[in-house]
């Protein structure tokens, strides 16, 4: 049986890995296929493509993660299959990306006014020239032994309702999934696992979702059966993945530990060519 880990991160956006080093340790882990989503970017998906010296073994297959609000709660779209290259869709991801730079360069000045003495320079550093993100300036914090850990940093600062945190651009979640199908996409919930609150997922899903993610590794076992049975019960697309952003345990990434079986790649794919015509 051949797998698939459709929920990983490079470093064009958050991520620790280069496309072409996530292109690698796919052909490692023998993955048949992987997911490109990086957060509100498309930068990394063409290098992890040229970079893949066997597309006949392992497709990599073009996607992003949306970040998005509903009520006040954050939720997170992936989309699969996109055209990725659609002007239209590259000049709202660079709208985006402008904000994100400007949401980093308050929350820097918030952390200077908390004795926190990072700068963006070394932020853009870490960053690698992505999309700069929360965790990138709290990579910065424990290089400069502000906090002894990311975890450390969000919960104590850069956190939802932390003394630096700064509001995102907010993107509705129903304008997300109408884009990703707007470029011939798939539009799947993210980790629905994370939503407290299991009416706000059915109200997500209400709004015209194609998929759900029901395979995550924070989604407990009874978690993992209500989202089978929404699948199901709605004849929706099943994804899953590890949402690997690069940190390795046991000298290794933990992408491939979470799969799904390549046939669900497959049902993505004939669905977003039907989209497409």
């Amino acid at each position: 049986m051949e797998y698939a880990d459709l929920h990983i991160h490079t470093d064009a956006s958050d991520g620790l890995l280069s496309p072409s080093e996530v292109v690698d340790w796919a052909f490692k882990k023998r993955l048949r296929a992987i997911g490109i989503t990086d957060h509100d970017t498309v930068s990394g998906i063409d290098i992890a493509i040229k970079s893949n010296s066997a597309p006949d073994k392992l497709e990599i297959v073009p996607g992003i993660e949306l970040n998005t609000e509903l009520d006040g709660k954050e939720i997170h779209m992936l989309g699969y299959y996109i055209d990725y290259n659609n002007p239209w869709f590259l000049d709202i991801l660079k709208r985006m990306q402008k904000s994100r730079y400007s949401r980093a360069v308050t929350m820097i000045d918030k952390l200077n006014h908390l004795g926190v003495n990072i700068n963006l320079k070394q932020v853009e550093e870490i960053s690698k020239g992505s999309s700069i993100g929360r965790p990138h300036i709290a990579r910065a914090m424990v290089d400069k032994e502000y906090v002894d850990s990311m975890a450390c940093a969000f919960e104590r600062y850069i956190g939802i309702g932390g003394p630096a945190y700064v509001e995102r651009f907010k993107l509705t979640t129903e304008d997300a999934i109408n884009m990703i199908k707007e470029v011939g996409g798939i539009p799947v919930l993210a980790h629905p696992g994370l939503i407290a609150d299991r009416k706000a997922i059915v109200k997500v899903l209400n709004l015209g979702v194609k998929g759900i993610e029901v395979y995550h590794p924070k989604h407990d076992p009874d978690m993992v059966k209500y989202l089978f049975y929404m699948v199901k019960e709605r004849k929706l697309l099943m994804t899953g993945g590890t949402d690997c952003h690069g940190m390795k345990q046991n000298g290794q990434p933990i992408m491939g530990s979470i799969t799904i079986d390549y046939t669900k790649v497959l049902d993505l794919k004939r669905a977003a060519d039907l989209a497409k015509k």
